[in-house]
């Protein structure tokens, strides 16, 4: 059995709405696309990963208040973020 190398990559099909990938391809270029694309679903699995822990959290805590929230969206993406609009939690 072969074992996946740090950085190795595989080719996969994925479908999406035309409009979407026209934009990315605007963005990236032709060439780009599958970098912009993996970096993307990194992102989310971060995403993910930070609502797991806030639910793991509120499940022996009570819930955080929106201040928590909102100070926690400045600490990672920055004045001005709003928690909702970064798809956390």
């Amino acid at each position: 059995m072969t074992t996946a190398r740090p950085g190795a990559t595989t080719n996969v099909s994925v479908s999406m709405p035309s409009d979407l990938l026209s934009a990315v391809r605007d963005r990236t270029g032709k060439r780009g696309l599958s970098a912009y694309v993996a970096e993307a679903v990194r992102h989310q699995l971060e995403m993910d990963g930070l609502g797991e822990i806030v639910s793991d959290f509120e499940s022996s805590h009570e819930p955080l208040t929106d201040a928590e929230v909102q100070a926690a969206a400045e600490e990672l993406f920055g004045r001005g973020a709003q928690g909702s609009d970064q798809g956390a939690a």
